[in-house]
């Protein structure tokens, strides 16, 4: 019998539900994931260099516009101008916070310039209760938090991921669930080199610890079933509608 965990795992479209005429991190891409049933959206922010927070992930524009400029460099007109394919447009975080008004976020910072921008987002339009904030990098992820007015569901940066993973290696549960208070939630790969995240006592010490551990990018059925009857919170993955067969279907 499917284990009830299978319908209470969250489903973070990555970028979107991408297809063969729908580019990533587009308000259509993002229209089709939560046609498929997905819970949340995981995008991506970078600025413009007018200060505008922009729905994109490379910091440059030649793998999506082939345009060998670093988005940085860009003015926001410039940007919204910009076909990323099929007509498909570069969203600003404004555009997506406003046409899914109801839809969880999931916004990962990709550099220092995204952090201004976007709480000023957040801030304009009081979407602290639909987003999730993010960022590989701790400090930025941490400058974004003291920006708010107010609190806001949030990842833990790489740097404390680590510092959590080796207070569980060694033990120490009390450290661990010191170092997890301020944080919603945890986003990490199965593994990475000779750790692996997906160890039972880890996982245990996430949930002793009030911390949701969301797995990326996980795009096998096989493995998404693995993952959510470890105790897998969250699944980011490219397909999810693959993963709404997998996890939802009866």
């Amino acid at each position: 019998m499917r284990s009830a965990r299978y319908g209470q795992t969250q489903i973070l479209a990555h970028r979107g539900l991408v297809s063969e005429f729908v580019p990533e991190n587009s308000l259509t891409a993002f229209a089709d994931a939560l046609a498929a049933g997905a819970d949340i959206i995981e995008t991506d922010i970078q600025s413009s260099n007018d200060g505008v927070a922009f729905i994109f992930h490379d910091s440059d524009l030649n793998r999506l516009a082939k345009i060998n400029k670093n988005f940085s460099d860009c003015s926001s007109q410039e940007i919204l101008e910009i076909d990323i394919g099929f007509g498909k447009r570069i969203p600003t975080l404004e555009q997506a916070l406003l046409a899914f008004p109801t839809v969880q976020f999931n916004l990962d910072l990709k550099s220092d310039a995204a952090i201004g921008s976007t709480v000023a987002v957040i801030e304009k339009l009081q979407a602290h209760s639909h987003v999730l904030v993010s960022s590989f990098n701790e400090r930025r992820r941490l400058k974004a938090l003291r920006l708010l007015s107010k609190p806001v569901r949030t990842s833990a940066g790489t740097a404390k991921v680590l510092k959590l993973y080796f207070a569980s290696l060694i033990g120490l549960k009390e450290l661990f669930k010191s170092l997890a208070r301020g944080s919603t939630a945890i986003q990490v790969p199965i593994r990475r080199g000779l750790i692996r995240f997906d160890s039972p006592g880890f996982i245990s010490n996430c949930k002793n610890s009030n911390l949701e551990i969301h797995y990326w990018t996980i795009n096998s059925p096989n493995v998404m079933k693995r993952l959510v009857d470890l105790g897998a919170d969250g699944i980011v993955t490219d397909h999810c509608d693959l993963a709404i067969t997998t996890l939802r279907s009866h």
